[in-house]
């Protein structure tokens, strides 16, 4: 194994990994002010985006989890990295040669396993393409073919071959120096009789890659008459590859989904080169599983999916029998989970986009998606088609089971629109019964709602979600955020009067702009800081070297962070790192952080620590016998009096 890596080789890799590019290629940000970004949190679920990202300090903050750190740390909680594979994988986007602390370069062989297992799969990648133009694969190329195919789409979607012997691959992965084990434990080789066999055998097999571009694993086609052979077979579970988490196709489509505000999600693997090719360059597709939770979770996050107003979609695609209406009726058992609206478009006559675009052409599947609708209308109609609508019982029964799916409906506006719906397809004249049916069925949805999202339910969720997002920038100081169980104890007890409010603003000071806060900071004492959370943070500061110090911020607050005394005060000051300062308007109208600010602050915080000392001074003074304790009421006298002559002073520095 390689040993650290050196210092100045993380600090090249951190300064050359811009974490807005790094971070914006899971989440979709949007500009929050002031050259901050936000957008949805990946370590907690919310509904409005509390994660903050700051560029010119290179340090991302959700106040809603109290989760923070640098471009590094977002990569090893992301992606359950070492320190070591999360430099690795950076300094490989930057183009980086690291070296470690034992001497040397890095060498394949001394990667970390994620990093083998990750060249594991563009070595095998590679090979099964160069299979594809073999004679042996003709008949995959004619099957590639005969759905619409031609060379530049597969080289475009890196499409290949595996031949059909039984360790073609597993040789050629071991003359490119790859363990057995290696090959074993990445999925591309399984185990067999007299050693590792090829888990590919005789398929199409298309690369799946992460949502940064890196093959992860394979989803693989068969092309023989073997029925006692999965038609479709795809990497196990590994290291690299959760099906529940991974979206075929994610990688090309990811800048256009959030570009667009808009995914189309398909069924299959030539579903999804069907569409890019017609130009809906927002299709993905699950890879041998039901869409489910954490798929949403990931489009979420690339959608900025946080307000149904916004226009944002989900788009499904299913198959017109009846398998796929059970995957959209899936879907739509799925849609609490979502804010945005979802759709679904089903091609009447039953053909997928692959079929559509051989048969119709590429505007065939483009005109599939502009006609899609609702989920919710396909739901309710899909739930009528359960009852016979010919009689009057079959009629209030249809009622009943279909109101259930109106009062599902994440906007409210929307619910008395589809009643009048409801009642339409019906055949119901009286629209109160059905909005009375609604009504009476909204309970029962909002606690199914709960319990499927783990939320309150309905206006309790709303009134919470609202309370635990809301940012001590507003303007109160104190942190609102409703921390998860890892948090820190000083988010939930952050002093809240205007002397502690005063020290929060110090140390945010002295964290995102050290220059500015110079000297003065550093002459603040740890009794200045009342609050034990915050002497803790300025504690750090202080081990760290003090602002004074500082030669490079980003540096700095690592330092920092590195001389706190625990995770909790970490988090704090990643907190700090991030948190917008208080600023009051200037006589021009605007804001700013400027050595006034500075010094005015500081100065603010050494009359709270004098008056604290001179109530403290006059109180004892006052219950002092002037006679019976003369001595000691002569010394308090004194220094009461240089109190108010320091306290004067200051006063006087505030209005020079």
């Amino acid at each position: 194994m390689a040993g650290r890596i050196r210092d100045e080789d993380v600090k090249a890799v951190r300064d050359a990994s811009g974490i807005a590019d790094v971070i914006g290629e899971h989440i979709q940000l949007r500009s929050a002010g002031g050259g901050n970004l936000k957008g949805l949190c990946p370590f907690h679920d919310e509904k409005s985006p509390s994660f903050n990202v700051t560029p010119a300090r290179g340090l991302w903050h959700c106040f809603g989890c109290g989760e923070g750190g640098d471009v590094i740390t977002f990569l090893t909680k992301l992606e359950h990295l070492s320190f070591n594979e999360a430099v690795e994988q950076l300094a490989k986007r930057a183009r980086i040669e690291l070296r470690y602390a034992e001497g040397g370069y890095t060498k394949r062989t001394e990667a970390s396993e994620r990093a083998r297992l990750l060249e594991a799969h563009r070595v095998a990648t590679e090979y099964y393409r160069e299979q594809l133009i073999t004679p042996a694969a003709k008949h995959g190329r004619d099957f590639l073919i005969g759905r619409g195919f031609d060379s530049a789409a597969l080289e475009r979607f890196g499409v290949g071959y595996a031949p059909g012997g039984w360790d073609a691959l597993v040789k050629h992965l071991r003359g490119r120096g790859f363990t057995d084990k290696e090959m074993l434990t990445a999925g591309l080789a399984s185990d067999g009789r007299r050693g590792p066999i090829d888990r590919f055998r005789d398929r199409l097999v298309w690369p799946i890659a992460d949502i940064g571009g890196e093959v992860i694993g394979f989803g693989a086609r068969r092309l023989n008459d073997d029925k006692d052979s999965p038609k479709y077979l795809n990497t196990p579970e590994t290291p690299l590859y959760k099906k529940s988490s991974v979206l075929y196709g994610l990688d090309l489509a990811r800048k256009d989904i959030g570009k667009q505000e808009r995914a189309v999600v398909v069924e299959g693997y030539t579903d999804v080169m069907a569409c890019h090719l017609a130009g809906e360059t927002t299709a993905i597709a699950t890879c041998g599983t039901a869409f489910g939770e954490e798929h949403i979770k990931i489009l979420r996050r690339l959608l900025a999916d946080r307000n149904q107003y916004l226009g944002c979609e989900v788009v499904f695609t299913f198959d017109g029998d009846s398998a796929g209406q059970k995957a959209a009726l899936r879907a739509f058992m799925e849609d609490q989970r979502w804010v945005t609206q979802t759709f679904v478009a089903v091609q009447p006559d039953g053909m997928d986009p692959c079929e559509l675009r051989i048969a119709r052409g590429d505007a065939a599947v483009r005109d599939l998606i502009s006609a899609r609708i609702p989920l919710f209308e396909f739901a309710i109609r899909a739930r009528l088609g359960e009852y016979n609508l010919e009689t009057p019982e079959g009629r209030v029964r249809a009622l009943r089971s279909a109101s259930p799916i109106v009062a599902s409906i994440h906007d409210p506006a929307l619910r008395p629109e589809y009643a009048r719906r409801l009642a339409g397809w019906l055949g119901i004249d009286d629209i109160q019964l059905v909005l009375s049916e609604v009504r009476r069925a909204a309970p029962s949805v909002n606690r199914a709602a709960a319990r499927a999202t783990g939320s309150r339910p309905s206006n309790a969720a709303s009134t919470a979600s609202s309370a635990a997002n809301s940012s001590p920038a507003s303007g109160s100081g104190a942190n609102r955020s409703a921390p998860n169980a890892s948090a820190p104890n000083a988010f939930v007890t952050a002093p809240t009067d205007p002397a502690s409010r005063r020290q929060r603003e110090a140390l945010k000071l002295a964290l995102q702009y050290p220059k500015l806060a110079g000297a003065a900071f550093d002459g603040l004492g740890p009794e200045e800081f009342t609050a034990p959370a915050y002497a803790a943070v300025h504690a750090a500061i202080i081990a760290a070297g003090g602002v004074s110090s500082v030669t490079d911020p980003v540096y700095w607050l690592s330092t920092v962070t590195a001389a706190a005394a625990d995770d909790a005060v970490r988090a704090l000051i990643n907190r700090f790192a991030v948190e917008p300062l208080m600023l009051r308007e200037n006589a021009k109208g605007g804001q700013s952080v400027d050595a006034r600010y500075a010094t005015e602050l500081i100065t603010r915080i050494w009359i709270d620590a004098v008056e604290e000392r001179r109530a403290a001074t006059l109180s004892r003074l006052q219950r002092l016998d002037p006679v019976a304790h003369a001595e000691d009421y002569l010394k308090l006298s004194v220094e009461l009096n240089e109190l108010n002559i320091f306290r004067a002073k200051l006063f006087s520095s505030l209005e020079a």
